[in-house]
């Protein structure tokens, strides 16, 4: 991706180098808005990136623009990992869900925004962003929509570039499915990422991101069904429900199985007794 790269004439994306999940290597910060601008993602933490970073959110200031606010999808450290620096060395208060602004650690949070809210960015063609809490992949996650561009701002909810890992401690697989198709609602017709080329007709890749955790989903049902009375842990559930996976991703498999196993607990389809897991049988 090119830095910046003009989505359109009034946003801007800049991908910057992060300790993110490969093959991702950048997370994409977006700068929203004709005149009054908003950050999205203040990602890095490498000094080189952040040299760059700052250079370009300077040079949107040089042309008269006036820079609002930075704003966090949520608070894993390749979205948040440059949120002091850049507060501090811009002088911007920090926009973010308040189950982001309590896990962050020595970040002062100036607006919690909350499902639904709206944020209007003045200026030649302004825009109306209306906040949406999509919680799944974390808990405080937030994306952006504004409805007369058609361009909706997913974080990590999807990417153009590499996966989007659920796992159960941060994560929620049904509540991640529910948001994803709450997104295709939308109808937008570019999404961006954080990883990742924008996505023209992202309706397609939602639908397609629900259609692989339903199908994992029935994989990992599959292999507990088959493990018998005994049931299984999820070291013998990943080489069977994975099978289809590279042995070096096992490891992130792992987690991701596990938060399917919690979904398919809550479906009433499993059950869980210390570390082992055990398939529910359905009546009939």
């Amino acid at each position: 991706m090119l830095r910046p790269l003009h989505v359109t004439p009034a946003v801007q994306a800049f991908a910057a180098r992060t300790p993110t999940l490969p093959p991702a290597t950048h997370t994409n910060s977006y700068a929203l808005g004709g005149r009054g601008v908003l950050h999205v993602e203040p990602a890095t933490p490498y000094e080189d990136e952040r040299r760059a970073w700052l250079e370009w959110a300077r040079d949107l200031v040089s042309t008269g623009r006036n820079l609002v606010g930075l704003f966090l999808t949520h608070h894993h450290g390749d979205h948040s990992g440059g949120t002091e620096f850049f507060a501090r060395e811009l002088g911007l208060p920090v926009w973010a869900h308040e189950a982001t602004a309590r896990r962050l650690h020595g970040i002062q949070v100036s607006r919690e925004l909350a499902d639904g809210e709206r944020i209007v960015l003045e200026g030649p063609g302004a825009q109306a962003w209306t906040v949406l809490h999509t919680p799944g992949h974390a808990p405080g996650h937030l994306c952006l929509h504004e409805e007369a561009l058609g361009i909706v701002v997913v974080g990590d909810m999807v990417a153009s570039e590499g996966t989007i890992l659920v796992e159960p401690n941060d994560g929620d697989m049904r509540v991640y499915i529910e948001q994803l198709e709450r997104l295709r609602s939308l109808a937008a017709r570019t999404a961006l990422p954080a990883h990742g080329a924008p996505i023209e007709s992202p309706g397609q890749l939602f639908d397609h991101y629900v259609r692989h955790r339903l199908l994992r989903e029935g994989k990992v049902l599959a292999a507990l069904r088959a493990s018998g009375p005994g049931g299984a842990t999820t070291a013998d559930l990943v080489p069977v429900a994975y099978a289809d996976t590279p042995r070096a991703a096992w490891g992130l498999a792992a987690m991701s199985l596990a938060a399917h196993l919690v979904k398919l607990a809550q479906d009433g389809l499993a059950s869980r007794e210390g570390e082992r897991y055990f398939a529910r049988r359905t009546p009939g």
